[in-house]
């Protein structure tokens, strides 16, 4: 267990903020005050990573950009793998796009997801984070506990909230697929590109189907981040207008 020591200690730190929020915000939110200050710490979290969500779009964009000439390089040396691979290197290299380094901030974001995951699952560091109520359900509750009419109403409203988000995610995956010819900012063609492109389009599903075996605590959280992501989609994923090249 020793090997678990700091992501236990890292939510026990976070359990703490999450508990000082909801006792701060008590006197404005009543019984509501935890699932709250859950709501407010994860999108605080958000915008402390991000810059690491900035700089993975940054990257996604500088590889899109280069699709069309990754397909024509693929084209050329399809029956020479070595000079291929020695050719998309110095492409990248020329561009600025390393394919591996576009890869690293949404690695540093993982741990970041981790403990708020352990923590609002688990309530790790915090047990008693789980046993606060919303609308008469404590966060600690799973939909495998019983479905008496609060359960239902609540996490209904939580489950459409993810499925409409996930719809919504899925729909702008394909379309920019569409538009682009890369998914998440690599080539559509080439070994596996085509499973990529099928599979992609159905990870946001993936949320609704955790958020049935979660408890409570744990899909105020999914439900949170997913919008977030959303939003970041809506605003830092959006079409970015073609350049005008005025002589």
């Amino acid at each position: 267990m020793l090997a678990f020591a700091p992501l236990h200690t890292a939510a026990s730190v976070a359990a703490t903020v999450v508990t000082w929020l909801a006792d701060t915000l008590t006197p404005l939110a009543g019984g509501t005050a935890t699932a709250v200050a859950i709501v407010l710490f994860t999108i605080g979290v958000r915008l402390l990573i991000s810059p690491l969500t900035l700089a993975q779009v940054r990257g996604e964009r500088r590889r899109a950009a280069l699709a069309p000439e990754v397909r024509d390089l693929q084209r050329r040396y399809a029956d020479d793998p070595g000079r291929l691979q020695s050719e998309l290197f110095a492409l990248y290299r020329r561009a600025g796009a390393n394919p591996v380094a576009g890869c690293l901030p949404a690695l540093l974001q993982a741990p970041f997801f981790l403990v708020m995951y352990r923590l609002f699952a688990t309530g790790d560091g915090h047990p008693a984070l789980l046993n606060e109520k919303l609308a008469g359900v404590p966060l600690g509750w799973h939909l495998g506990d019983g479905l008496s009419g609060p359960v239902l109403a609540l996490f209904g409203v939580l489950l459409a909230a993810l499925l409409a988000l996930a719809w919504w995610s899925s729909g702008r995956a394909r379309r920019a697929a569409a538009a682009t010819g890369t998914v998440a900012g690599t080539p559509t063609e080439g070994p596996g590109a085509a499973v990529l492109g099928r599979l992609v389009p159905l990870l946001p599903y993936t949320t609704v189907l955790v958020a049935l075996v979660v408890p409570l605590a744990a899909v105020l959280y999914l439900v949170t981040t997913t919008a977030w992501t959303a939003l970041e989609q809506l605003v830092l994923r959006r079409p970015q207008p073609a350049s005008i090249d005025v002589r």
